[in-house]
């Protein structure tokens, strides 16, 4: 049997190592190795992806379903992406455009939800009858008190209706304007009656001819917070219990910085309670006193009335220009001597006299106004506990022993001394010296690090990169990296991929490590003569046993 091979005389096209590398490679490999590049592709742009994520910041929190709406339609318009926190309680959208975002959404007017103050006034409209430009005042107004309010540190929102009646010069009693102020506080605070007051009297003082009590202020509860002073105080006033409160508080202070220097900070226990009188009590007294000592009371008024008649004075002697003369005025005083009474007198005594006389003198009179002030202490009580005193032997052992009753008697004395003790008032103060049961707090056992929660949001942040990666090694290590391989192997001519097997067959002993050869030389056996004749030829001539093997298989004898 005679092979002619016939050797065509053709130069090859070049190609690239990468290229001879695919080529060689059967469909399956192909199939592996193209599928393997593009999820090594998938893998790296999700990275870039995730990489290049914007942070998102929270636009705007808390809106109602109306402004949420008409937000996300804009939003959607101005090709901003956005998304809703859990619950649909905020809208986010990238951090770089927060900014941008509500200034173009303010240049719409949304939210719609947000105070409006006197702007209102600048859209006025041609045409505005006289009840809708009072009307858009009046939403100005009320917004304007909005924002004045919300400006507190413990509201969180507020609303203003203000009841401007029309003023109407015909009318003889005008109907003055209310208004009505309903707060939401943040969560954990309050307002005080200052507060309340001082959100009274803005509102008040923000609209003409507005009584402060004409003004009502209710929190989100329904309880109202603002209260008609000159009428009678229905039940507990919230201001007195704070001042008890904090009357007895001061005294507790007081207590125990005065002890704890004595018996060590946590041995004291201390509780005041303060009777407070909060009455108001006003007395009046009018007094009239007699006059004090020789002293003459003070005259009022006086008045005299006197009334005589008497002979007149006939004329005697001879007549003539020293008989004519008239009577000489009389000089003695009123109430002289009548002896020493001229000719005058003498004749006026010889008629009826009568006198009047009557004088009013000042009474002491003492108008005193008493009004006593409130919030009164009426009796205080005191309740002090002492734990034991704690002493530790040479062994290191700590023993508790109660206090000498000489030195309670001397704290005893301090506590009454620091309140202000009066027996007088009925105070009482109590000192009992106990031993205090301290309970040992549980230790709380160390939460394993897979169930601590910052290791779950670690894990979460990880995940995603972690698992990534993961794939990325998968997919080259299992679907690219055994392709690379075939195609950096060196390219064998097709003589040498039929020989492969033959060279199989002949090199049935593998190459094991072992120990050196003896020096000494050895004679070859016959049956390894053959052998090494065999592989020679396989190496020399392969065509010929390539031929001889395939007579073999097809059970032809050979030539």
């Amino acid at each position: 049997m005679s092979t002619t091979v016939a050797e065509l005389d053709m130069q090859p096209v070049p190609r690239s190592a990468l290229a001879d590398g695919f080529a060689r490679l059967d469909q399956g490999q192909k199939i592996k190795m193209a599928l393997g590049v593009l999820a090594l592709v998938g893998i790296i742009a999700a990275f870039f992806f995730m990489g290049r994520q914007a942070e998102w910041r929270v636009l705007y929190s808390n809106l109602s379903d109306r402004d949420g709406g008409a937000i996300v339609a804009q939003l959607s318009q101005m090709n901003v992406p956005y998304k809703h926190t859990e619950g649909g309680m905020a809208i986010m959208v990238p951090a770089d455009k927060v900014h941008d975002t509500r200034l173009r959404l303010a240049s719409q007017g949304l939210p719609k939800g947000s105070v409006a103050g006197f702007e209102l006034m600048e859209s006025n409209r041609f045409g505005m009858t006289q009840f809708q430009e009072r009307l858009t005042f009046q939403r100005g107004l009320e917004g304007e008190l909005t924002r004045s309010i919300q400006s507190l540190s413990s509201v969180q929102s507020a609303r203003v209706h203000l009841a401007l009646p029309n003023q109407n010069g015909f009318f003889r009693e005008q109907q003055k304007p209310s208004a009505s102020v309903l707060l939401t506080l943040h969560p954990g605070r309050v307002l005080d009656r200052a507060q309340v007051a001082g959100i009274v009297h803005l509102v008040a003082s923000s609209v003409p001819e507005m009584n402060p009590k004409a003004v009502s202020v209710i929190d989100d509860a329904g309880s109202l917070l603002s209260s008609n002073t000159d009428g009678p105080s229905q039940g507990a006033d919230t201001q007195k219990l704070q001042y008890v409160q904090q009357m007895e508080q001061v005294y507790t202070r007081r207590i125990l910085d005065m002890l704890e220097p004595l018996v060590g900070v946590g041995n004291v226990k201390a509780q005041v309670s303060a009777d407070v009188d909060f009455s108001l009590v006003e007395s009046t007294s009018e007094q009239h006193r007699p006059n004090q000592g020789g002293e003459p009371g003070a005259i009022r008024s006086q008045q005299t009335v006197e009334d005589g008649t008497g002979a007149t004075a006939q004329p005697a002697g001879v007549p003539g220009a020293v008989t004519n003369q008239p009577p000489a005025v009389g000089q003695a005083p009123i109430n002289g001597d009548p002896g020493q009474l001229g000719v005058a007198g003498a004749a006026e005594k010889a008629g009826a006299m009568r006198r009047e006389s009557v004088v009013n003198y000042e009474v002491d009179k003492t108008v005193k106004v008493v009004r006593e002030a409130s919030g009164q202490v009426r009796r205080l009580s005191a309740a002090v506990v002492i734990n034991h005193r704690s002493t530790v032997d040479r062994a290191g052992k700590e023993t508790s022993a109660p206090i000498p009753p000489e030195q309670l008697e001397q704290m005893t004395a301090l506590v009454r001394e620091t309140i202000g003790f009066n027996q007088g008032r009925g105070d009482s103060v109590n000192l009992v010296n106990a031993a205090f049961n301290v309970t040992t707090p549980a230790e709380e056992a160390p939460v394993a690090w897979w169930k601590q929660v910052d290791n779950h949001e670690l894990a979460r942040s990880l995940a995603w990169p972690l698992g990534m990666v993961m794939l990325g090694l998968l997919v080259v290590l299992g679907m690219v990296r055994p392709g690379l391989k075939l195609m950096r192997s060196p390219a064998m001519p097709a003589d040498t991929r039929k020989v492969q097997p033959l060279n199989a067959l002949v090199n049935e002993t593998p190459e094991r490590p072992g120990l050196p050869m003896p020096s000494a030389p050895q004679e070859a056996t016959a049956e390894q003569v053959r052998l090494s004749d065999a592989k020679r030829l396989a190496l020399e001539n392969p065509m010929a046993v390539a031929n001889i093997v395939k007579g073999w298989v097809n059970g032809e004898a050979p030539a």
